[in-house]
């Protein structure tokens, strides 16, 4: 058996694109200020991390004018969805894994 590690999603993993893909697996789409509110991240750190999800095919932007503002929403993709799902399995095994007992030769 490996180790459930190897199941880590290395685009999801980093501790800000893990909490975009959370926030936005529980929504079909937030728009981007709410995002870096509820993230708690400036503007730019945001930015750059849609950029990497986006780039990976986790996240879709959409940008579009209310009145004269710009306004960006932002969606996980089925992909992307997959991806944090597969991720949050991997999280659940490392947690719950329980090595094999080894005799006092050093085997299993």
């Amino acid at each position: 058996m490996t180790h459930p590690r190897k199941s880590l999603d290395t685009v999801i993993h980093a501790p800000v694109r893990f909490s975009i893909a959370a926030a936005l697996a529980s929504v079909d789409e937030a728009d981007f200020k709410t995002l870096r509110d509820t993230i708690e991240i400036t503007d730019s750190a945001l930015s750059k991390q849609i950029a990497l999800l986006e780039q990976a095919e986790y996240v879709k932007v959409r940008k579009a004018f209310v009145g004269k503002r710009a306004r960006t929403w932002l969606s996980l993709t089925g992909k992307g969805r997959t991806a944090f799902a597969r991720h949050l399995t991997a999280l659940r095994e490392i947690a719950a894994w329980e090595p094999e007992p080894v005799d006092e030769l050093g085997g299993p």
